[in-house]
């Protein structure tokens, strides 16, 4: 317990040293003032230190309890409210405020909260708290700030217990998709659905013609024994494997998004790895993950699953990277993935691509078409797109756009250079790569390529 000087006593003090000022200055002796001064100084601070001596005494008998009731996760962004309950014995009433030391990369509205606290009577104070970072937070024990018996002191004292929660990405974007999925608009968010018999090469079951069925899928046996035309429907393969390599490396860390919790690109593309994985789930498929462009000994292995709580278990591997200083190596990326993987699968790279990256990444590239069927995934900076729009006001205006123009036609050129005949490439900012991920993974599953 610590304790600080109350209102009440720095008025009594500072009543006492003006008193003694007043008389100095009226004409009164020094040698009288001096001891009348010391004497109340003494009787002051004596009546703190025996008021808080009671205090102290009191708050013991009160055998205080505080419990914090947290959710089981947080999600980045998203707002939540935590509730402090405290229960206190005794019969003394308490007041003062209470405050929850939270973790620093939390926003916290509504505290210090006013506390008043009745002997067998439990309070609960609630506040908001908003995570803006991925990854473990940690709330240490309550403090509270207590006015004394007298009130001329107040008590700080720390209760209950330190807790820890995990921070994962926002699942908003994949609750958007799977209530847009049931609803049957998944136009809204720009994902393509092509919902026609006769596609792919799974067979699903029989059932009868209608207009515009292909003919070369009519079952003649069955069309025989019924009687009417009857056609055999398929559906998208399952059973495969998504394999998704992501880069943590130094350009990861680029944003250029001013403000708005959760929208740094490395945020944006756990969102896009999410998105991706709920519906390659629900495919059937199984979805493993990869990171490199960390220090050696660091990166992140997620074997390929299957089911519904496999996307569970993927945030909870990667729910606490963050990108790191370190540059990507890509040919050692893939010799890692190929020495782990030697089933054919579809590889999903996402990166931040550069025209300096062009070779490196190129021999990468090719090394994994070997095996796997490779799409590749790269950010835009929407800022490049923002310079090349803005108006020509000025000279440095002129010179930014044209430089802004230089640079997307020699990055656009070394990106359509990697491509292969498949030509599996996305390139998009980075809250339109999820949907960009989804569309062409739909298209690789109704071409058959996977």
């Amino acid at each position: 317990m610590r304790v600080v000087p109350g209102r009440p006593l720095l008025l009594a003090l500072a009543a006492g040293a003006v008193a003694a000022l007043v008389a100095l200055v009226a004409g009164a002796p020094r040698s009288v003032v001096g001891p009348w001064a010391a004497i109340g100084l003494v009787a002051v601070l004596g009546l703190a230190a025996a008021d808080f001596a009671l205090s102290r005494r009191a708050w013991r008998r009160a055998a205080a309890r505080c419990s914090r009731l947290l959710p089981s996760a947080f999600a980045l962004g998203a707002e939540r409210l935590v509730t402090v309950a405290i229960e206190v014995e005794g019969s003394d009433v308490w007041t003062g405020e209470l405050f929850d030391h939270v973790d620093p990369s939390v926003i916290a509205l509504g505290l210090p909260a006013p506390l008043e606290l009745t002997p067998g009577k439990r309070v609960e104070l609630s506040y908001s708290v908003t995570p803006t970072r991925r990854g473990e937070v940690e709330f240490a024990p309550v403090e509270l700030k207590l006015r004394s018996r007298l009130r001329l002191s107040e008590l700080l004292v720390r209760i209950g217990e330190t807790q820890s929660r995990r921070v994962f990405p926002d699942f908003a974007q994949i609750a958007r998709y799977a209530w847009l999925a049931g609803d049957r608009r998944l136009q809204e968010i720009g994902i393509k659905t092509y919902r026609q018999r006769g596609e792919g090469t799974d067979f699903k079951q029989l059932s009868e013609y209608r207009y515009g069925d292909s003919v070369r899928h009519i079952d003649w046996k069955a069309t025989l024994r019924l009687g009417k035309p009857i056609v055999r429907e398929f559906q998208d393969e399952r059973d495969q494997c998504i394999l998704l390599l992501i880069d943590c490396g130094r350009r990861m860390r680029a944003d250029d998004r001013q403000g708005g919790v959760g929208a740094a690109h490395f945020d944006q593309v756990l969102n896009a790895v999410m998105l991706l994985s709920y519906v390659a789930l629900k495919q059937g498929d199984s979805v493993g993950a990869l990171t490199f462009g960390v220090p050696p000994g660091t990166e992140r292995l997620f074997a390929p699953r299957k089911g519904s709580h496999a996307l569970n278990a993927l945030m909870g591997e990667l729910y606490g990277v963050q990108p790191t200083p370190s540059h990507s190596d890509y040919l050692a990326a893939a010799q890692d993935l190929l020495r782990r993987q030697s089933k054919r699968a579809l590889v999903v790279v996402i990166t931040n691509f550069r025209d300096e990256d062009a070779s490196e990444l190129g021999q990468a590239l090719k090394l994994l078409r070997s095996r796997h069927l490779v799409l590749l995934a790269s950010l835009r900076e929407r800022v490049v797109g923002e310079l090349i729009a803005q108006p020509l006001a000025s000279g440095d205006a002129a010179l930014d756009v044209a430089s802004a123009h230089l640079y997307e036609q020699a990055r656009r050129d070394a990106f359509q250079r990697l491509a292969a005949r498949d030509a599996l490439m996305v390139d998009a900012e980075p809250e339109r790569l999820g949907v960009e991920l989804v569309n062409r993974y739909h298209a690789a599953k109704r071409a058959g390529k996977i």
